[in-house]
């Protein structure tokens, strides 16, 4: 898939809040929470216009008995798609618009996806920084696969950036 970034978008919030009003009548009763996290979730940043949804449930393994009820709303079903305990749901195809990562709610990839946005919402330096980067690696790689790759490293020091971040304001 080729590379798409597009400028902070306030839509996506709303269409964020449509898809939990949605998933929440598939998920009903096991879902504990949802977050808007990733890059649609921080305002003034560059991103992929694909709405990264958190949903926090009380077993995952139960969502599997949802993938039919997923897949009628337009949803790939991916399973872990390499993080053991996670189901990943994708909608749009090559034009996606939302990515659902559903997690047990004690799972330890949790914190980390959400004090990384807090971080950025609290830091708009780092969101300018990190969009910068963003739009560098976009005019190098046409491929999403290569572009995600090539992001990973600066990914992980402005993560453990934010968990020091976090921890220094005992939040």
């Amino acid at each position: 898939m080729k590379v798409r970034l597009s400028e902070y978008d306030r839509n996506w919030i709303k269409m964020y809040k449509e898809e939990v009003e949605i998933i929440k009548c598939i998920f009903g009763d096991e879902i504990v929470k949802f977050e808007h996290f990733g890059s649609t979730s921080v305002p003034n940043m560059k991103a992929k216009p694909v709405v990264d949804m958190m949903c926090l449930v009380k077993d995952v393994k139960k969502i599997d008995l949802f993938n039919a009820q997923m897949e009628r709303l337009g949803y790939d079903v991916a399973g872990e798609w390499g993080i053991p305990g996670r189901r990943l749901f994708r909608k749009g195809g090559n034009d996606r618009t939302h990515h659902i990562h559903v997690y047990q709610y004690n799972h330890p990839q949790i914190r980390r996806h959400l004090v990384f946005r807090d971080y950025l919402r609290a830091h708009p330096d780092e969101v300018e920084r990190y969009t910068c980067f963003k739009e560098k690696l976009a005019d190098q790689y046409e491929d999403t696969a290569l572009y995600s790759k090539a992001k990973k490293p600066f990914i992980n020091e402005l993560e453990q950036w934010a968990l020091n971040w976090f921890e220094s304001e005992g939040l």
